[in-house]
């Protein structure tokens, strides 16, 4: 009877699960990955299906597409809901599931740091429900504030605001303002001067992971777009009609999108390990859950602390570099090794669009720093090469030129009926 096979399972399909999921592909084991989608999302890309510029299958792909031709690789579409480390067993809402080396790479979630109210009222921007659930919204409220005869309901409907300067709330903010001059076109009983949109950030600064100059950049570039930007300004409170601030001062509108901070998935707090504020479980340096000898964790779900002031930043390359490094260490494993590989993150830098021909990208070196067309001519192409499959490649490249040279949005099609 031949030897059993490792089996290896790996919890979530977004960017570290996926990578790691195709490096064990060719390997000798048995791998089971588990989410609770169908599909591989490109979350960066997400901002553009809330505006209208892509569509849904632009920035999701089919799971099992990836290893139809990796017969050793399964999809098991199930929501994971703990870890019995005692038993080796993955918890699911469709039953449990043995491993011998298991990897949370179950990504993040929306961070409403305890407010209730805020999360019950307003928009994440986490998921590609939450992004359809934008575009519709902000859809229909051009369409009510057109028949509206209530002057404070209008400007409140055609109120904006977004919460968070980082690159998903820089982004949202630029590509909403360029929605609104598209429909501008087609309003034409409506009055634009009582369109705003606001950029809330609670520190001094957009874009912490950039320079000073950059920052200045983005914040100039969002208010010659018409963006409303407010610095060390904090919401404590939105009821669904009024955003009220730190400061005492309060925000009429009907749209609020919260794009402030992301926490782990709950379900990492019942893995057997020690979690952060954020919910994420702390791991060591060869990214093993601590007090673990076969459970590791990488991307947004991990806390990686090791030779940094703070935990590494929850983006894409933190999590494809973490998969080859615990590929490589759970290789080691099952040839019986004991001496793992550190994992040490190489910074590539940042990068953020602030809307049609216009980006800002951090000096790393591996590239120089640059502003404008050029900057946004090399996110599109990091963005561009890390979608899935080649029809999406060139459908979104297509898109793109086509947005950049009239500005045409024909995404803006409102799926769901509230009228």
């Amino acid at each position: 009877m031949a030897d059993k096979k490792p089996r290896i399972v790996i919890v979530g399909a977004g960017f570290g699960g996926v990578k790691l999921a195709k490096l064990f592909a060719k390997d000798d084991v048995e791998i089971t990955l588990v989410d609770r989608h169908n599909y591989h999302l490109f979350q960066p890309l997400l901002y553009q299906v809330s505006t209208a510029v892509l569509s849904t299958d632009e920035i999701a792909y089919p799971i099992r597409t990836f290893f139809r031709k990796n017969p050793n690789v399964e999809f098991f579409m199930a929501k994971a809901q703990g870890v019995d480390q005692s038993r080796n067993v993955l918890l699911t809402n469709h039953g449990e599931i043995e491993y011998d080396y298991l990897v949370l790479a179950a990504g993040a979630t929306t961070n409403f740091f305890g407010m209730k109210e805020v999360e019950e009222h307003s928009f994440g921007m986490k998921s590609l429900q939450e992004a359809l659930h934008i575009r519709n919204h902000v859809l229909h409220m051009f369409e009510r504030a057109n028949k509206s005869k209530d002057p404070e309901e209008r400007k409140k409907m055609l109120s904006f605001v977004i919460v968070g300067g980082g690159p998903t709330g820089i982004e949202e903010a630029g590509a909403i303002s360029e929605l609104v001059g598209i429909q501008k076109k087609e309003f034409h009983n409506l009055d634009f001067s009582e369109v705003s949109i606001k950029l809330i950030e609670a520190t001094p600064n957009v874009l912490p992971m950039m320079p000073q100059n950059l920052r200045d950049h983005t914040v100039e570039v969002l208010r010659g777009k018409g963006v409303e930007v407010l610095l060390d300004t904090q919401v404590v409170g939105y009821d669904g009609h009024t955003i009220k601030l730190k400061n005492g001062e309060e925000i009429p509108t009907s749209t609020l999108i919260w794009a402030a901070g992301v926490k782990a998935v709950p379900f990492i707090a019942d893995c057997g390990g020690e979690v952060d504020r954020a919910g994420r479980v702390i791991v060591d340096e060869n990214l093993r859950v601590n007090g673990s000898k076969n459970v590791f964790a990488i991307g947004d779900c991990a806390n990686f602390c090791h030779g940094t002031e703070r935990p590494l930043p929850t983006v894409a390359p933190v999590a494809t570099q973490e998969a080859k490094v615990a590929h490589e260490n759970i290789l080691r494993l099952i040839r019986g090794e004991e001496n793992l590989q550190t994992f040490v993150y190489k910074d590539l830098g940042a990068m953020a669009t602030i809307g049609r021909g216009q980006a800002v990208v951090a000096k790393t070196s591996m590239n120089p720093e640059m502003t404008g067309f050029i900057a946004w001519c090399a996110w599109m192409f990091v963005h561009l090469i890390r979608l899935a499959g080649t029809h999406t490649n060139i459908t979104v490249a297509i898109k793109w030129t086509w947005n950049l040279l009239s500005g045409t949005r024909l995404g803006r099609i409102i799926t769901n009926i509230k009228i």
